[in-house]
């Protein structure tokens, strides 16, 4: 059983995650997070931790940028978008198990001092901003570091803020060179 409470947007995906691994969700019923919903977040947070893991759309990353900012402590986790839609829908509802276990295999969390060690530059030069497959690319390399799909702004603000290193991102960017792309 995982030791967090994991904090998803419905309870469809309350099911996909059931399916996945054992663990306690909380289903936020959209962006209107009422005061109860928040106060059951609250608790959950205080006592066990959370995993934020929303859908991958632009719904789902307001929602996370809103958790983030009430939870600073919570942990991150994303499912890539192509892993997440079937049905012409997009959301965790739509993830294999297996695709959700990834997910949360590869849990990051927002530092409290994040670097500026990535630059806009970093992105020109790995061709991950500007560039005809730029998007692809990010997509790719974000499910590879767990920190998921994001436009350029977005992607370099998560590349300094979840403890991606140096090292790590190199790694990653060698590997997505040698395989199709």
């Amino acid at each position: 059983m995982i030791k967090e409470v994991i904090v998803v947007e419905g309870k469809q995906d309350i099911a996909a995650i059931k399916r996945a691994v054992d663990a306690e969700c909380i289903a936020t019923g959209g962006f209107t997070l009422g005061p109860l919903i928040l106060h059951r977040i609250e608790q959950a947070y205080q006592k066990r931790g959370l995993i934020i893991l929303t859908d991958p759309d632009s719904a789902g990353e307001r929602i996370r940028n809103y958790l983030k900012e009430r939870f600073p402590l919570a942990k991150h986790a994303f499912v890539p978008r192509r892993d997440a839609t079937a049905n012409q829908d997009v959301g965790i509802e739509q993830a294999s198990p297996e695709a959700i276990r990834a997910a949360l295999a590869k849990i990051r969390y927002l530092t409290w001092q994040p670097r500026e060690e990535f630059l806009q530059q970093d992105l020109l030069q790995n061709r991950l901003s500007g560039g005809p497959d730029a998007a692809e690319r990010r997509a790719v390399l974000g499910e590879m570091l767990g920190i998921g799909y994001a436009n350029a702004k977005s992607f370099l603000y998560r590349l300094n803020h979840y403890g991606v290193s140096r090292e790590e991102f190199s790694r990653a960017v060698a590997q997505m060179e040698a395989g199709p792309i």
